[in-house]
């Protein structure tokens, strides 16, 4: 019996062949998997914030932050202290906030000299124990800000006081002194 001969070129296209069906049916595979997540997801309600996402479509209302204790109001005054040549002070005095509200206010700082000068805000809180609840975000008092000559400008505040804030706790007092940082800017020629 004679023994088959064997083609290298014809056992190369057999191969051939099958790694293009191979990569057909991957490529099918991968194709048909986001049909088939969101078929499984819809069948077994686990994508719950995509349908909540479309049932708002085309409605004008916002989801609202469900951390806001809206059964109670706390109310925030602002104070303001400086050392030196500054003019600084609250735009507003005070406000009420319901505790996990995000709220902004804002501190201006003017520096009322004819030179460049560096300041620095530190805070403090009143009632004391008020200070582990009030969450600031965004604080002109996290870094020193320098001000050129006679310059005022406004700074954000963006706070939230956390609603685990004690129940006996209805007003806050946020103080900031804002003090010139000496040697922090360059000398200037006088």
């Amino acid at each position: 019996m004679p023994l088959p001969t064997f083609s290298p070129r014809s056992h190369n296209r057999q191969m051939l062949r099958k790694l293009l069906v191979v990569v057909v049916v991957m490529f099918a595979f991968g194709w048909s998997l986001i049909p088939l997540y969101e078929k499984i997801c819809e069948v077994t309600g686990i994508n719950v914030l995509a349908r909540l996402d479309e049932n708002l479509k085309g409605t004008t209302a916002l989801p609202q932050n469900t951390q806001v204790d809206k059964s109670r109001l706390i109310t925030v005054e602002f104070d303001a202290n400086s050392q030196g040549a500054w003019r600084f002070r609250p735009v507003k005095n005070s406000i009420q906030v319901h505790p996990g509200e995000l709220t902004t206010i804002t501190y201006e700082v003017a520096n009322q000299q004819n030179r460049t000068v560096a300041g620095q805000a530190i805070p403090g809180y009143l009632p004391l124990k008020s200070a582990e609840y009030f969450r600031k975000l965004t604080c002109f008092c996290f870094q020193q800000q320098t001000l050129g000559p006679n310059e005022a400008r406004q700074f954000p505040v963006v706070f939230v006081v956390d609603p685990k804030l004690p129940k006996d706790v209805q007003r806050i007092t946020l103080t900031y002194t804002f003090f010139e940082v000496a040697g922090a800017t360059p000398k200037q020629a006088g």
